[in-house]
């Protein structure tokens, strides 16, 4: 398959499949290995950012937090070179959550918020992952916010 034909509609339909499979699974190898090796992950409403090999220690740090999260796709938009995709997410609030100065302490509470990705693939991978989640519902679910 030639790099245009990686990132073709068709292609990137099946890597985006591929990668929340991986992202459910809690599978950091899986989702490391469909990763740019320059790829960049900016969660923009948690002000978090990493890049290269360092998004596997950020994107295990969501795992820790959330040990049991799990993502559903409620809308995708696939063309050639992009991903865009709405989704929503739930998780049991099991450990310390922090968010800049924020801490919450665990509450066992289940949560739920929703959230979209911009992500912008490169020869079948995955270029950047441009987060952008409901911080507020998070944050007055675990007891932040009134």
């Amino acid at each position: 398959m030639t790099d245009q034909g990686k990132d073709s509609a068709e292609a990137l339909q099946e890597a985006i499949d591929r990668y929340n499979a991986a992202w459910n699974n809690h599978d950091l190898n899986a989702i490391m290995s469909m990763h740019a090796p320059d790829m960049v992950f900016d969660n923009h409403t948690a002000g978090e950012s990493a890049e290269g090999e360092a998004a596997r220690a950020h994107i295990g740090s969501i795992f820790e937090t959330w040990p049991d999260i799990e993502f559903t796709t409620r809308r995708l938009y696939v063309r050639d070179g992009l991903v865009v995709q709405e989704w929503s997410a739930a998780a049991t609030h099991a450990n310390t959550m922090r968010r800049g100065d924020l801490v919450a302490e665990p509450t066992g509470k289940r949560i739920e918020w929703d959230g979209l990705d911009v992500i912008p693939f490169e020869n079948g991978l995955v270029k950047r992952k441009d987060v952008y989640s409901d911080s507020v519902s998070i944050l007055r679910q675990v007891g932040l916010l009134d």
